[in-house]
């Protein structure tokens, strides 16, 4: 713990066209942009990063910074892929990749010291709905900044009807080098592969990355571990209301395609994404609200 940050500092500052705000605690600092109510960065005291940011991320209205936590909702992926309540709930041209709330600047509710940790509460109305969407909805997200980072996500179906969503918390991972990491936690997992035309198939052992990496995973009941032994590091990543997590990484050719994206980056991260997605979407019933959480933190490899 760094002696000289007792005190929580909060700090509003502009990077080029988003407002955002540097959070300093006892524990490690973070970035968090208000459009799309992104946490852009996190760094605990003493640890390389734990969310990742590109070098080369744009800070612009309209589009997602590339990195952090970008928020899928209602919708992940390509809307094509989604349930057919879900595709036809969107009237609009041409859907944006996931869903409609990552480029739109959310309402900063919140920032109060909770019992030792900076919580941050973020929300975004949408009781009129959205372009080319009809439901009426509120989504609140709450960070909190302890000895461990949480985000919680809420949805709050305001409507008389079914809301039907999927949704992720698109998390970025720093990592040291992910042709050394491994992920444990998802051995005997069935996984649909996007690499292989959305086929089934079953992890065996654990994940290791020799390749682009695009991967859905079911029935997903444990809290996974990204194992660093270049930085003697595990990532803990433990899901709450959620059965489903997306692991990505772009490799070579895709990351030289990617905006906002090194050619060199893709081995400094990999994504692992707390989703409900496929068989596991979601359906809202009417004035009722759904939740679902991550809680990430890093502890030394056991040796």
């Amino acid at each position: 713990m760094s002696s000289d940050i007792q005190t929580p500092r909060v700090e509003q500052v502009q990077i080029d066209q988003l407002s955002c705000w540097r959070i300093h605690t006892a524990h490690g600092e973070a970035l968090i942009a208000q459009q799309g109510a992104q946490l852009l960065s996190y760094q605990p005291h003493e640890q390389p990063p734990l969310v990742w940011l590109s070098e080369t991320a744009e800070y612009r209205h309209g589009q997602s910074v590339r990195g952090g936590v970008p928020v899928c909702w209602p919708w992940f992926g390509n809307l094509d892929r989604n349930p057919v309540d879900i595709r036809t709930a969107y009237q609009g041209d041409k859907p944006p990749a996931h869903g409609l709330v990552r480029a739109l600047d959310w309402q900063l509710d919140d920032i109060a010291d909770e019992q030792g940790q900076l919580s941050v509460h973020f929300s975004y109305d949408a009781s009129h709905g959205l372009p080319g969407w009809a439901h009426s909805a509120r989504l609140e997200l709450v960070m909190r900044f302890g000895e461990r980072l949480t985000l919680e996500m809420t949805t709050h179906n305001l409507g008389d009807k079914p809301l039907p969503l999927t949704q992720a918390l698109h998390t970025y991972f720093a990592v040291s080098d992910c042709r050394q990491v491994s992920i444990e936690g998802l051995q005997g997992n069935r996984y649909l592969d996007a690499m292989e035309n959305w086929e089934e198939r079953q992890q065996h052992g654990l994940i290791r990355f020799t390749g682009e990496t695009d991967r859905v995973y079911l029935d997903v009941e444990k809290a996974l571990v990204i194992q660093d032994p270049l930085w003697e590091r595990g990532i803990h990543v433990k899901a709450g209301g959620s059965r489903s997590a997306v692991v990505w990484n772009p490799w070579i050719d895709k990351a030289a395609r990617l905006s906002q994206m090194p050619d060199d980056a893709w081995t400094g991260m990999l994504c692992i994404e707390t989703a409900r997605v496929m068989d596991d979407a979601m359906s809202v019933a009417p004035g009722r609200s759904e939740t679902m959480s991550v809680e990430i933190w890093g502890e030394p490899l056991k040796a």
